[in-house]
């Protein structure tokens, strides 16, 4: 049976955090008017890289809720790796922007305008980050959506990035020292082009048929374990993760005198158990017959030739 519920919710989300960008840019945009702090520029830089990844959110999440078919026997959830892909991507590129600007402002320092109104405004923007990536990371986590908790953490590092900035204006507006608002935008970027290669990372771990995470896969030693007996043995027990599905395969060696019903029972049996540990997973087994030499031949992922 499959669930029509979760691509409705995700995409709800995505739009949340579409709007949430919208906002903070005209927010920050108007506090970078009012300063002319390259700092604040930096920050509304990095909300425009935030709108394009909500978009790219939305449009993974919807691609990924698809149900298998002809061509995707597994399904669409991969997609999901690729909206995190991209937002790391433009957050590089979002660097970069910042960096370049900074640089210049360095070498060129200009004086700060109506900094504490322009602390307030950009204070506003990121209460707004704050509320929308905590309810994208309850989201991200109950829905097991990668895309979701990429932007989640897209959102938190601008409301840390954001933190910095109003500490250097505030600075500067108390001190005069025109040079720390250009110092703390590199500062930001330095920031920022960590959270894109630790956010391409994960996804090219992902696309990599990477395995479950260990306190998952303990959970499926668990189910194991209480079937593990001198007549039921596993191996080639394999796991991999495609956004929010889990894979699992195995090989059950039972007694060969057993008949397929009694054999097949028991693989149900585990099978079901597996997925009550581990919600959202595809469990495949292969029954094997214990006194079988060739049965003891195929623990690798590639056979041995004869």
């Amino acid at each position: 049976m499959t669930d029509t519920s979760a691509p409705t919710n995700l995409a709800r989300f995505a739009w949340l955090s579409i709007a949430a960008a919208v906002t903070t840019i005209a927010m920050k945009t108007v506090a970078w008017r009012m300063t002319g702090s390259v700092g604040l520029l930096s920050d509304a830089l990095e909300s425009v890289v935030n709108l394009v990844a909500a978009i790219m959110t939305l449009l993974m999440v919807t691609l990924a809720a698809r149900p298998p078919d002809e061509e995707h026997a597994y399904g669409h959830s991969k997609a999901e790796y690729f909206s995190s892909i991209v937002e790391g991507a433009l957050i590089l590129v979002a660097a970069l922007a910042i960096a370049w600007a900074a640089t210049d402002r360095l070498l060129h320092p200009q004086p700060l305008e109506q900094a504490g109104l322009g602390l307030v405004v950009s204070a506003g923007a990121s209460l707004v980050n704050l509320v929308v990536a905590r309810v994208l990371f309850a989201a991200g986590r109950l829905h097991r959506s990668i895309a979701l908790e990429a932007d989640a953490h897209h959102l938190m590092t601008d409301v840390w990035t954001s933190a910095g900035v109003l500490v250097g204006i505030g600075v500067v507006a108390v001190t005069g020292w025109t040079v720390l608002d250009p110092l703390v935008a590199i500062g930001v970027a330095i920031n920022i082009v960590w959270t894109g290669v630790q956010l391409i990372r994960r996804s090219a771990l992902g696309l990599l048929d990477t395995a479950l995470p260990e306190g998952e896969r303990a959970l499926l030693q668990q189910v194991l374990d209480r079937h593990d007996a001198a007549y039921v043995r596993f191996h080639a027990v394999r796991t991999r993760q495609a956004g929010a599905r889990r894979f699992v395969s195995m090989h059950v060696l039972v007694p060969g005198e057993w008949t397929v019903t009694r054999g097949h029972r028991l693989l149900e049996q585990i099978e079901a158990e597996i997925r009550a540990a581990l919600p959202g997973s595809t469990v495949l087994t292969h029954l094997e017959a214990m006194e079988d030499p060739a049965s003891w031949e195929d623990q690798g992922l590639d056979r041995p030739q004869p």
